[in-house]
């Protein structure tokens, strides 16, 4: 029965130690899945704090699936290429759990990124359960698409509203 106790105090203390933002030199690594518009795929992400508040990062996203209508299509205008289906982004974030202080594992961070694609924002959040684990989510939209003329539906890929969702670790 003691060791069932000191088991409970050591989790609830590691539990209790986790923070989702630490601030300089802090190392963030994130994996989940991509939902947007005529596919959906796997999004990656690290950041690394480079200030109280401020971090710094690099992400990708890659479709795997996407609509039936883009996917080999022998019309050239239609068909998702891997150029189509594939992202990378630098970014920079404002991690403001520390500022709003709901709870020292919740991290809300709004930022901007600059990919191949476009210019954009994100608004994500991720909550820590441990030192080590939690999950985050990411509302992603662009502001300046690099294309200026009517996109087709391929090239619609990355240059719209989608959504993140999945697991981060501290590093």
């Amino acid at each position: 029965m003691k060791n069932l106790f000191l088991l409970l105090a050591i989790l609830s203390i590691t539990a209790v130690k986790a923070q989702a933002y630490k601030g300089a030199g802090d190392n963030k690594f994130q994996v989940g899945v991509n939902f947007q518009d005529n596919g959906s795929g796997i999004n990656i992400s690290y950041d690394y704090g480079i200030g109280e508040n401020i971090s710094i990062g690099i992400t990708s996203t890659y479709l795997l699936g996407v609509d039936d209508a883009l996917q080999n299509n022998a019309d050239e205008d239609l068909d998702a290429n891997f150029d189509n289906r594939f992202d990378v982004r630098a970014r920079f974030n404002a991690n403001l759990g520390n500022v709003i202080n709901i709870d020292e594992n919740f991290d809300l961070y709004p930022g901007l990124s600059l990919g191949l694609k476009n210019f954009g924002g994100h608004l994500g959040a991720r909550y820590f359960f441990t030192d080590g684990f939690g999950l985050y989510t990411e509302l992603n939209v662009p502001f300046a698409k690099y294309k200026s003329e009517d996109l087709t539906p391929a090239e619609t890929l990355h240059n719209q509203f989608t959504v993140n969702f999945g697991a981060t670790f501290n590093l």
